[in-house]
């Protein structure tokens, strides 16, 4: 087994913080010691060169006892409502604690839809490149107040990945009220196993994600993983670490036990990546055994090897492939909307002007618009 990415080596690194965290759960305020601590720890990777990236939840969870939304579950104009409140005193606590290390404090607001226009995805990372230029720290969180249950991440971990996957982060820490990724729950087993090194998201891993803690947390081990997928085919190493210390980046700097998620080895463009992790898929393809080699060989997707269209979506939208048994094998940009998918699957790529009265591509998704997973 490979070493565990040495976290010294960073330059740029986000940080994921979730509710637990920030929050007090008695007092519904900001846990200002804890808060400080991180600052300290921010400071100290600045001091050494290190740019910081700090994605920051708590927005809704600062406002719910003020606007008097205590039950469980909220509906969604609830938590629009309590995120426009609520990201006030969330920036201000942040901004309070990193002054105090004469740092300077950006706040961010991004919606899915930041990460999969591409003007606005460029735009993004410009105005983050910028304040990191400037010395800031960019305190990101979603934009709650304007996202929609369809056009929402809904976790703050994937939004994170994503973030580290715009600015070419080479670390993500998540820090969670666990120290990592174990074989299986411990709060229920006490046969679970602590992984310190995840060297490739196998399917075997990937079930090892559990259902949400309850709370004010929307993340779970699940979430992690789908997080830790779009980093690591970024090229950017991820930790999941204990958040509950007074200083949790310098306690994971010094070795404090966690599991890490090793890059992937090769190398994407940042079209590719951009295709691989800030893309929603709008439906997908089912492929046959001979296109799924194909696929893996490097080659297009011809129609001849479609079997199944599944969603409605529009030329250059995003689609995942699938072979029969269901795996995802790719995801890729569609040559063709859905309804005219449908309608050349299975034939071959000369025969699509005859049964469409034009003539596009013969590939339906070509291999420059196509990421294996």
């Amino acid at each position: 087994m490979s070493a565990a990415p040495d976290l010294a080596r960073a330059r740029r690194i986000v940080v994921k913080i979730g509710s637990a965290l920030v929050v007090e759960d008695a007092s519904a305020a900001p846990r200002r010691a804890w808060l400080a601590g991180m600052a300290e720890d921010v400071a100290e990777f600045r001091a050494r060169g290190v740019e910081v990236i700090v994605v920051s939840s708590g927005a809704i969870a600062l406002a719910r006892r003020a606007l008097g939304l205590t039950r469980r579950r909220l509906r969604l104009e609830e938590k629009q409502a309590a995120a426009s409140v609520g990201q006030i005193r969330l920036a201000q606590a942040w901004s309070e604690a990193l002054s105090a290390q004469n740092l300077t404090a950006a706040q961010l607001l991004l919606t899915l839809g930041d990460t999969e226009d591409r003007r606005r995805y460029l735009n993004a990372r410009a105005t983050l490149e910028t304040l990191l230029a400037l010395g800031a720290v960019p305190v990101i969180n979603e934009n709650d107040a304007v996202a929609t249950t369809e056009i929402r991440f809904g976790d703050n971990d994937r939004l994170a990945a994503r973030v580290a996957e715009m600015i070419e982060a080479d670390a993500l820490i998540l820090l969670s009220d666990i120290d990592g990724l174990y074989t299986e729950d411990p709060r229920t087993s006490p046969q679970a196993r602590h992984i310190p090194l995840v060297e490739a998201l196998t399917p075997e891993i990937e079930a090892m994600g559990g259902e949400p803690p309850p709370g004010y947390s929307s993340g779970g081990m699940r979430t992690k993983l789908a997080a830790a997928r779009i980093a690591t085919q970024a090229g950017t190493a991820m930790a999941i670490a204990l958040g509950h210390t007074g200083h949790p980046l310098r306690a994971l700097g010094q070795g404090a036990r966690c599991t890490w998620f090793a890059p992937a080895p090769e190398g994407r463009s940042a079209r590719k990546r951009w295709i691989a992790g800030a893309l929603a898929p709008m439906g997908s393809l089912t492929v046959d055994a001979g296109a799924a080699r194909a696929l893996a060989a490097g080659r297009s997707l011809l129609p001849a090897g479609v079997r199944e269209v599944v969603g409605q979506f529009a030329r250059g939208d995003a689609v995942t492939v699938r072979d029969a048994r269901g795996c995802e094998l790719a995801r890729g940009l569609a040559a063709y909307g859905a309804e005219d998918a449908r309608r050349i699957i299975g034939h071959r790529s000369e025969e699509i002007e005859a049964i469409l009265g034009w003539r596009g591509r013969d590939e339906i998704i070509h291999r420059d618009d196509l990421v294996l997973l």
